[in-house]
């Protein structure tokens, strides 16, 4: 797993005030019931996040994270992936002792991008039919967000830490939309010429591909936690809120 249930994440280079923050259920086009938490800025959002958790689903890491997209001006929602498999979420998020060993090998793509689908459009409800979302992901959320990059939902761009380039699979030959890499450096899971590998592959394929390593930052570097890896958080957050920015500006 990425994050243990105590980590929260580092706190973005810009903040403002958070209107609304909150548990909800959402539902995906084929009837799947999911748990999910929204945060919106206390300002007009110029863009949206879908936020992707690792293995572990919606923890309350991933309820954190959305309050800091919030902080930093965008309208977020993280979302769990095992409605189908587990049910909804009792409390709202996993528990630390969700069994997601045996949830994971159940998920499907198609099962993924329903509920991507299911926060974009929950975003847009709640702010503009037009706001341009991207997603960003962490460890096996993060591979599934880069492979958005060669899909074909309604998505503006998309970033993930720490994915496994084996999960992106054939979709990065097909890769278009703007992507953003963050690849730790002592990541022991995934080495990191593969991810470049990747990145290159998604460039040839004609998507803009800002990938980046962080030399001897460890999987899950991103956590307020570490604070050896502070200004690697720091640069990290600069990286995706550039993507965000782009995406709003076009």
């Amino acid at each position: 797993m990425c994050h243990d249930h105590d980590s929260r994440p580092p706190a973005p280079p810009r903040s403002g005030k958070v209107a609304e923050r909150g548990l909800l259920t959402l539902t995906a086009t084929d009837g799947n019931q999911l748990s999910a938490a929204y945060a919106a800025p206390a300002i007009t959002p110029r863009g949206g996040v879908v936020v992707l958790p690792d293995v572990r689903g919606l923890h309350p890491y991933y309820v954190a994270l959305a309050e800091r997209f919030a902080e930093a001006g965008l309208a977020a929602v993280a979302i769990d992936y095992f409605g189908r498999t587990a049910g909804l979420a009792g409390t709202g998020t996993r528990e630390e002792e969700f069994d997601w060993q045996s949830q994971i090998p159940q998920t499907t793509e198609t099962g993924i991008d329903a509920d991507i689908v299911a926060g974009i459009e929950y975003l847009r409800s709640r702010t503009a039919p037009d706001l341009p979302v991207v997603t960003v992901g962490f460890c096996f959320g993060g591979s599934n967000s880069w492979r958005q990059s060669g899909g074909s939902l309604d998505l503006a761009g998309c970033a993930g830490f720490y994915g496994r380039p084996s999960m992106v699979g054939e979709a990065a030959t097909r890769a278009a939309k703007p992507t953003v890499m963050l690849i730790a450096g002592a990541d022991a899971a995934t080495p990191v010429e593969d991810q470049r590998a990747l990145a290159e592959t998604m460039r040839a394929a004609g998507a803009e591909v800002d990938d980046v390593v962080y030399d001897g930052a460890p999987h899950s570097f991103f956590d307020r936690a570490f604070d050896e890896w502070a200004d690697v958080c720091q640069d990290a957050w600069q990286h995706v809120l550039a993507l965000t920015d782009r995406v709003a500006a076009r």
